[in-house]
């Protein structure tokens, strides 16, 4: 027995019925609203929302000259930990842009140049209207490269090296600094003075402002001496966080807690003390999640959409004033003893702030 056929989508001609006036008013609703009389808009709007018509995409972009598409960078898989944010975030970003009739194209690269070379193709060919950066790096080239092209763009971290009020390089970012500042803080007056940082090597720019915000709150605790010990530092791996923490261990330098750059340093670290010392990562994966690690986790979601008001793609009654967002992060608290504080803001505002004792 054959299927039904699919519905058929609602057309221009239908909105003109339902409101009782011509295709070119409904088109000009859609492209020129301001010239329709309110009370005559009005009606349009309510039979489109009533229908639920969306403009065809292939019209929209040989009428506005416009691919209504965001090009992103599909990056690759590092390991089963550090890139489930971005693939979040692509996930966001997606839903969002096509809520708002846009459509992203996804592009891979080998490296930075690679991804420049995918640029000019794309711009060449005008296949894309604003691209969404990711992974920035101090003085990135692919920055440079856009700002110089006068191409539209946002990236989703700092520009590293440069101005960072520089109206040409829209950006967003997490607040790192106000992550690691604000665990910190609260595994001090929850376990003790001895808490230590487990970062990455220095000039990484992400990682020199999670250290920052550990540094910052343990100045006022820890003279510069005992600090040093406690600041261990290692390229981003479980096997190398582990060996850095035995280490310290070994070495009678027992901390009260560990503070982490990542999600898999805080594994290693974890590994390493038994879970008999509270451990706090960054980026709060579904791994950190699954072995009730605590950890700063990063709104995607509002990361998104910060990146669509920046390109100045979706509606907004308080469009930003700057070049840049800072969102601050949250806390996922999951050690047993610590302050339990739900990831989802509505729980949190809902939810108990102590665990049962």
């Amino acid at each position: 027995m054959p299927s039904d056929p699919s519905p058929r989508l609602p057309t221009v001609t239908d909105v003109a019925s339902l409101a009782q006036v011509s295709r070119q008013t409904v088109s000009n609703v859609l492209n020129s609203p301001d010239v329709v009389a309110p009370h005559t808009r009005a009606r349009v709007e309510h039979a489109i929302a009533r229908l639920g018509y969306r403009p065809h995409a292939s019209a929209r972009r040989l009428r506005t000259r416009r691919s209504s598409t965001l090009g992103v960078r599909l990056d690759p898989v590092q390991n089963g930990i550090s890139g489930a944010v971005l693939d979040r975030f692509l996930h966001a970003l997606t839903e969002q842009a096509d809520a708002v009739g846009l459509r992203v194209t996804l592009y891979t690269a080998t490296d930075q140049q690679d991804e420049i070379r995918q640029f000019r193709r794309l711009v060449d060919g005008a296949d894309v209207d604003a691209f969404v950066l990711t992974s920035t790096t101090v003085d990135d080239p692919r920055i440079d490269w856009l700002v110089e092209q006068g191409a539209d763009f946002v990236s989703f971290g700092r520009p590293w090296g440069r101005d960072l009020h520089d109206p040409a390089r829209r950006w967003v970012d997490v607040d790192g600094r106000a992550g690691t500042a604000e665990v910190t803080a609260e595994l001090l007056t929850r376990v003790g003075r001895r808490v230590a940082y487990l970062g990455w090597p220095a000039g990484s720019g992400v990682g020199d402002e999670r250290r920052a915000g550990w540094a910052a709150v343990m100045a006022d605790v820890l003279p510069p001496a005992a600090r040093a010990r406690l600041d261990l530092h290692v390229e981003d791996s479980v096997g190398n966080a582990a060996a850095a923490v035995e280490a310290l261990l070994t070495a009678g330098a027992i901390p009260d807690a560990v503070v982490c750059a990542s999600d898999t340093l805080a594994l290693g670290a974890s590994m390493a003390t038994g879970g008999r010392i509270p451990v706090v990562g960054f980026d709060d994966t579904p791994v950190a999640a699954a072995i009730g690690l605590s950890s700063v986790q990063q709104p995607v979601a509002r990361i998104a959409t910060a990146a669509l008001r920046l390109l100045g793609l979706v509606e907004d009654p308080s469009p930003p004033t700057g070049n840049h967002e800072l969102v601050r992060p949250l806390v996922s608290w999951r050690d047993g003893g610590l302050r339990f504080v739900p990831a989802d803001p509505e729980a949190r505002a809902e939810g108990p702030t102590d665990p049962p004792r």
